[in-house]
């Protein structure tokens, strides 16, 4: 018999934290991004995780380095994290989570960021290469979920658009988005 351990040593958090990736690293795909407070100001909705990414200044800063400052062109895209046990918060190493792949991205980047006052170091990230969909998605099955709520519907666009999806679909997702808008 086989016990697994991993859900009682789960943090009690809101979040993902770095201690959710001691066992390795993971790759997640971001569905959306929402606004929090002003010392986490983002939330990151992953697919495959129950609770929201919230990235530190430096991430956020490498993020906007790979894909933009518009969280918009986000969705869809994909990260893998680690815990990184050398992260420091003031004078203590506290550990944190870091990127170590983004989806999006040609060639690898390197950033610089800010290690303590007055010293800076480069962080890497190497490329994810994109994985083709298991199954094709239902736009209009997915259009049908999101209903009259313009906030699902916004974010259904911006992902079908990533994933290509043809004009037609995209017409019917902007038409409902806007029927929503004049409804609310």
């Amino acid at each position: 018999m086989t016990i697994d351990l991993t859900e009682s040593i789960a943090p009690k958090s809101d979040q993902l934290d770095a201690q959710d990736l001691l066992g390795g690293p993971r790759t997640f795909t971001i569905e959306r991004v929402t606004a929090n407070n002003a010392e986490q100001p983002f939330n990151f909705h992953l697919r495959e995780f129950p609770r929201v990414w919230r990235p530190g200044l430096s991430m956020r800063r490498v993020i906007v380095k790979a894909w933009g400052p518009n969280a918009e062109n986000y969705i869809g895209k994909r990260v893998t994290l680690y815990c990184d046990e050398t992260v420091r918060f003031g004078n203590d190493v506290t550990g944190g989570t870091r990127i170590s792949h983004m989806s999006g991205i040609e060639k690898k980047l390197s950033v610089p960021l800010l290690v303590k006052r007055g010293k800076s170091a480069l962080f890497t990230v190497q490329p994810l290469p994109d994985v083709p969909a298991a199954t094709p998605v239902d736009w209009l099955a997915e259009l049908t979920t999101a209903g009259n709520d313009p906030a699902a519907l916004n974010a259904l666009g911006h992902a079908a658009k990533n994933a290509g999806a043809g004009e037609d679909v995209l017409g019917q997702i902007r038409a409902a988005l806007v029927a929503a808008k004049e409804a609310s």
